[in-house]
């Protein structure tokens, strides 16, 4: 996962403004990026763009929400800044693989059909479902603040992105793709970024 291949066909542009144009390119083009930006063998720049992602919402609710910073040490910039780290080395990370053992998990449910025998259809690599996961967590870039409404909203579009990059990338059937696409969905943004709990305070 923190490989890099010299020439994609069709993968992400590095640095900064290659993670930029993915992430505008996965909001407003999904269909596009889909396709042709996500390559087998490319998971490094899908890494390094949802530690973006994470650290994007983690200083969008450290700034709006300064109060609600983990006590680490005395000074409060200091705590923030050691909740950021542990965020982009550790949570981000380890969020972006759980949620792509269970996706490609669930994928490889939604792939089998009963035909004489269990068939499994063909799908995509394991790779390429990392890269879906990643993508997909662009709009929670901008759910940082502790608004419900606002999470809600990012979390419901991060969910249709994944649920179309799945249905895309492994050329599922749209109820194939909602079978496979939810559970590492609701895992990967609704417990990872608190949407279930934005959406809970919502209708609360």
């Amino acid at each position: 996962m923190t490989s890099w291949i010299d020439d994609p066909t069709g993968g992400r542009a590095r640095g900064p403004s290659g993670i930029a144009r993915a992430w505008v390119a996965t909001l407003v083009r999904p269909r596009q990026l889909f396709s042709n930006g996500v390559s087998p063998g490319d998971q490094a720049p899908a890494l390094t763009f949802a530690v973006t992602v994470a650290a994007a919402y983690t200083l969008g609710w450290i700034l709006a929400e300064p109060s609600a910073v983990p006590g680490v040490v005395d000074s409060v910039a200091v705590s923030a800044l050691v909740v950021l780290l542990l965020v982009v080395a550790l949570a981000a990370p380890v969020g972006l693989h759980l949620t792509a053992a269970v996706a490609t998990l669930s994928v490889v449910i939604a792939s089998v059909a009963y035909d004489d025998g269990w068939v499994l259809r063909d799908r995509a690599g394991v790779s390429q479902t990392v890269q879906v996961v990643a993508y997909a967590s662009s709009p929670m870039a901008l759910a940082g603040p502790p608004v419900p409404a606002l999470r809600v909203v990012c979390g419901a579009y991060a969910v249709v992105l994944f649920v179309f990059g799945i249905r895309t990338v492994h050329r599922l059937t749209l109820p194939r793709a909602v079978v496979a696409g939810l559970p590492p969905a609701v895992l990967g943004y609704g417990v990872g970024y608190r949407v279930i709990a934005a959406v809970r305070a919502v209708l609360g």
